[in-house]
């Protein structure tokens, strides 16, 4: 079976904004709890690679993937591509340190859990971040695939969720990590918590202020960027028809606010590239103000989608093409 590659990113929908959050939520709640018990403190270099199952699935991989990403490898014993690419992701693990933990899942004794991720062929690999499944890549790859792979997996992880990953300490038991001090609340949790509650409760408002109340105070907050600017596309399209929306654009090409309101549903669907094309479009049909207003929206759509994806990184080129 040919390698597929799997894209990090997940649609953008109203959905999928707040499943982040709240998955996000989850993981540092998860990560409080652990520390006010005692635990996260370092592991053995053996607990870097372990076996999953149905019955052990939501406590060694879901609550696990609050603490650090889990990458799961779908394996068989009559698989011969297995046989290359589980010991090389065991040798990766334990290269990277505790920035990510293999779960290793034999498909003939956890049928449920092969159809639950729709795996249609081994090897299939996987991870688990803060609860939420991503699919990365099916099929023998490469190390330098794969290298890339897990290297974009824990920057993801590390941007969006804080998952910094597990401390390893050689000398330590395998199963028994030590004691760690638990770590104070940061001085904007509360705030950020506060505009992931008014997400929750569809008050885009609340959260866009929240958001802005962070930044006024910590305009690097990287967190507090991101949420804002979802927050604020989310209270954009609020109430929108999305018919007359549409309609108004595809009658009025050179309209540069008709494009902005088509581009904000576009990227609310999970139509990410439609959202880009569209507004890099307009540059080129559009001068003066219009022509800035366009543009300066872009830059706000690439701030909901993250600056990793590649698909922002390709609009980036595009945007500069149109405008030079």
């Amino acid at each position: 079976m040919q390698p597929r590659n799997m894209s990090m990113s997940g649609v953008v929908d109203l959905a999928a904004v707040k499943a982040a959050q709240e998955a996000k939520a989850k993981a540092e709640q998860a990560r409080a709890e652990t520390a006010r018990q005692g635990g996260g403190g370092a592991v053995s270099p053996a607990d870097l690679v372990i076996d999953a199952d149905e019955a052990g699935f939501e406590r060694d991989v879901l609550q696990r993937s609050a603490e650090v990403p889990v990458v799961i490898d779908f394996w068989a014993e009559w698989c011969e591509p297995c046989k290359q690419l589980s010991p090389l992701l065991e040798r990766l693990a334990v290269e990277y340190a505790g920035r990510f933990v293999l779960a290793k899942i034999d498909v003939d004794a956890n049928q449920m859990l092969m159809q639950q991720f729709g795996v249609q062929g081994i090897p299939a690999v996987f991870a688990v971040v803060a609860g939420q499944a991503l699919p990365l890549f099916q099929g023998a790859a490469g190390e330098a695939q794969i290298r890339e792979t897990l290297d974009q997996l824990v920057a993801v992880a590390e941007q969006r969720f804080g998952l910094t990953g597990l401390t390893v300490d050689p000398d330590a038991q395998p199963g028994e990590a030590q004691s760690a001090p638990a770590v104070p609340a940061g001085p904007y949790d509360a705030l950020l918590e506060a505009a992931v509650q008014a997400l929750d409760a569809g008050d885009f408002g609340g959260a866009v202020q929240a958001y802005k109340n962070v930044l006024s105070e910590d305009p690097a907050n990287m967190e507090a960027k991101l949420g804002l600017a979802q927050a604020e596309l989310l209270q954009r399209v609020q109430g929108a028809d999305p018919q007359q929306v549409r309609k108004e654009a595809a009658e009025k090409p050179a309209d540069a606010q008709a494009q902005i309101a088509a581009a904000d549903l576009d990227l609310v669907g999970g139509h990410v590239e439609d959202a880009f094309g569209r507004l890099i479009e307009t540059v080129q049909r559009t001068v003066g103000d219009d022509r800035d207003a366009v543009r300066i929206r872009l830059l706000e759509l690439f701030e909901v989608v993250g600056g990793e994806d590649p698909r922002v990184a390709a609009a980036r080129r595009a945007l500069a093409r149109a405008l030079f």
